[in-house]
């Protein structure tokens, strides 16, 4: 089966490698190098803290706990570091709030857990918190190096006799008989038995093209990093501090194996746009009223970025019936789901399986 992966970011080169490892002749097309879209701005948390409803939660915790296994059979150093992820609330509003939530995600078995503020110092002996209302850390959650996981799937379709399109700007898609025969890439024509979209932000103008109505919100987020430094987390593999003040956001901390601080604010609702080196010191700067081993880090500011985000805040997983060989990949939590996501696409792909647990994220619910 000839299969055309549109986008080489996680999701798509995640879905690639595994409908190559499945014996699909795969053609994985990116109009930038693999991974340098939006999975090069991404925090990269592995998780399924706060995230709802309880389907989509479990749909991360399964890909969580895929993460190792992809990792092993990727066979390469992508920056997968396991810890937990810490965070506390600062006031009482918070704390209750925190509070509440643990047990939401202990109902349904999620390994969250409240700590006290020695078990946070033993954790975390460089973190100076401030006042703790309620703390708590979910103890199974890691983080990747995005761009080098994408990187490497992009490899293993090559070595695998898969073709990969690096710098290559997908220009139309050719249909036929209401099916899509070939994707354009410049002059050339990739003739294909299905397409997979998986281009982030430019998935819905892509899926347009065949027909399909697939909405997204805008949702730019800014994040900076450190030079490489010494173990700053000692435990952790992500922190989630409070804000200093009232109106501001939270502000997070993840170091990567690599010894950079990947450091972000707020949530994907804060819509941050700032990304002048002015916001980057005054983030980094934050981050060190917490963490006192930051004070004159070199913060290093990324341009904003794009990231997916489904008009609902959902995936977008399966195909569409409007075009019915044209497969939808998007989601705001690909580095989370890429692993579990790949495989499930790849069965449904080629062995034409139709998977329950992806039923509430169908294209159609769109049309």
């Amino acid at each position: 089966m000839r299969v055309t992966v549109i986008g080489a970011g996680i999701v798509g080169g995640a879905i690639a490698f595994h409908l190559a490892r499945r014996g699909g002749d795969v053609t994985l097309i990116d109009s930038d190098e693999p991974g340098m879209g939006a999975s090069s701005h991404s925090f990269a948390w592995i998780n399924a803290f706060g995230k709802e409803p309880r389907h989509y939660n479990e749909l991360n915790r399964r890909s969580l706990d895929c993460w190792d296994r992809f990792a092993r059979l990727l066979d390469a150093d992508i920056g997968l570091r396991w810890g937990g992820h810490l965070t506390w609330a600062s006031d009482c509003e918070g704390g209750e709030a925190l509070k509440a939530q643990v047990a939401k995600l202990q109902r349904w078995g999620y390994a969250a857990r409240l700590l006290d503020e020695s078990e946070m110092a033993r954790l975390e002996p460089g973190l100076r918190p401030g006042r703790v209302a309620a703390a708590a850390i979910s103890d199974n959650d890691g983080h990747v190096l995005p761009t080098l996981a994408a990187r490497a799937c992009a490899e293993r379709v090559a070595e695998m006799g898969g073709r990969v399109m690096a710098n290559s700007a997908v220009t139309g898609l050719d249909s036929s008989g209401g099916r899509i025969s070939s994707v354009l890439v410049g002059d050339e024509c990739v003739e294909c038995d299905a397409v997979v979209v998986a281009a982030g932000v430019a998935t819905t103008e892509i899926a347009g093209w065949a027909g399909v109505y697939v909405p997204q919100q805008e949702s730019p987020g800014v994040v900076v990093r450190t030079e490489a430094m010494p173990p700053t987390l000692k435990s952790v593999a992500a922190l989630y501090c409070p804000p200093l003040e009232d109106g501001q956001p939270e502000v997070h901390v993840r170091q990567g194996a690599d010894g950079v601080l990947m450091i972000g604010e707020g949530s994907q609702e804060s819509l941050a746009q700032d990304d002048s080196q002015a916001h980057a010191d005054e983030l980094v700067a934050r981050a060190a009223r917490y963490l006192p081993d930051l004070a004159g880090a070199r913060a290093v500011p990324v341009p904003v970025g794009y990231r997916p985000m489904p008009e609902d805040e959902l995936p977008v997983l399966g195909y569409a019936a409007a075009a019915p060989n044209v497969y939808i990949a998007l989601m705001h939590s690909g580095i989370t789901l890429a692993p579990l996501v790949g495989e499930l696409a790849a069965m449904e792909i080629l062995d034409g399986a139709r998977v329950d647990t992806l039923e509430p994220y169908r294209p159609e619910r769109f049309a």
